[in-house]
């Protein structure tokens, strides 16, 4: 038994080590692979950040929501636990900024009305082939759970490696490599009419127009105005967005971790008592 658990602590020492260069060499960005970025909730004991999910949400609000939907975003969840921190007075104010429609009213007619905390956010297309017909036939993808469904190839060992150390951000690197990724073509690739030059998009080649810029959206915190400080902080929000929850998940996970280290240690000293006067 000492054996085979010294052979299997061998084994894992030897992935991490072998896995170590892979992560080194993925952290630069290299061959169109996104750099690793620093995210508050990284980690097993990582936590939302409410002052960058602030800053976030006014950049999807005031740039991202004109294309984008999040369907799955109540006005509600702006003020709930472990998210943007935004008080419920404040959410009212954002709801009620813009126009729902709702109805049928009494005389069968559908009108508009103020937003409420109980509404989602609007669309800013009535339906897909409005969005289409808005932008040269691409559709703007969902930000509801945009997050958790980009990701990379990591390859051999980094995806052992990424299991050890518990990274699960690929789809937050994606996003914010993407948003800053907009540069010109190399010279002798020919780009199709419409579309832009990304180097960490699948293909190389968006229909999105560079979205960001420079001084773009004003911080009141005194945050930098750049590209990648706008990409840093709306990739956190969609994280966010697509697992709201995250902090109490962590929380109740370190707690049930605790509860099972005394739970085991407890039934130790019972099975102890228990069979310490039993001959074997």
């Amino acid at each position: 038994m000492k054996i085979r658990s010294s052979l299997f602590g061998a084994v894992a020492a030897a992935l991490v080590l072998v896995g170590a260069p892979a992560f080194a060499a993925e952290s630069g960005g290299h061959d169109g692979r996104p750099s690793r970025e620093s995210w508050s909730f990284a980690g097993p004991f990582g936590m939302y950040d409410p002052a960058q999910l602030q800053r976030g949400f006014k950049v999807f609000k005031e740039v991202c929501s004109a294309c984008h939907s999040a369907n799955y975003l109540y006005f509600r969840n702006l003020a709930q636990t472990g998210g943007p921190g935004f008080t419920e007075a404040q959410a009212k104010q954002v709801a009620s900024e813009y126009q729902i429609t709702d109805g049928p009213n009494d005389a069968g007619d559908m009108f508009q009305r103020p937003g409420r905390l109980s509404d989602h956010w609007p669309a800013p297309f009535p339906n897909d082939n409005a969005a289409r017909a808005a932008n040269g036939g691409a559709l703007p993808p969902d930000f509801s759970v945009l997050a958790k469904a980009r990701s990379y190839h990591v390859g051999f060992p980094g995806f052992i490696t990424d299991a050890f150390i518990q990274y699960q951000e690929h789809g937050v690197d994606y996003i914010h490599a993407l948003l800053t990724g907009y540069t010109d073509a190399p010279s002798g690739v020919h780009m199709q009419p419409g579309l832009n030059y990304n180097k960490y998009f699948p293909g190389n080649q968006i229909a999105m127009p560079k979205p960001l810029s420079d001084g773009q959206v004003e911080y009141s915190d005194g945050s930098p105005q750049t590209v990648d400080q706008y990409s840093q902080d709306v990739s956190a929000f969609m994280m966010w967005v697509a697992e709201p929850h995250l902090d109490a998940r962590k929380r109740i996970g370190f707690q049930v971790m605790i509860f099972l280290i005394v739970l085991s240690g407890l039934l130790y000293f019972t099975k102890k008592k228990i069979w310490s006067k039993i001959a074997h």
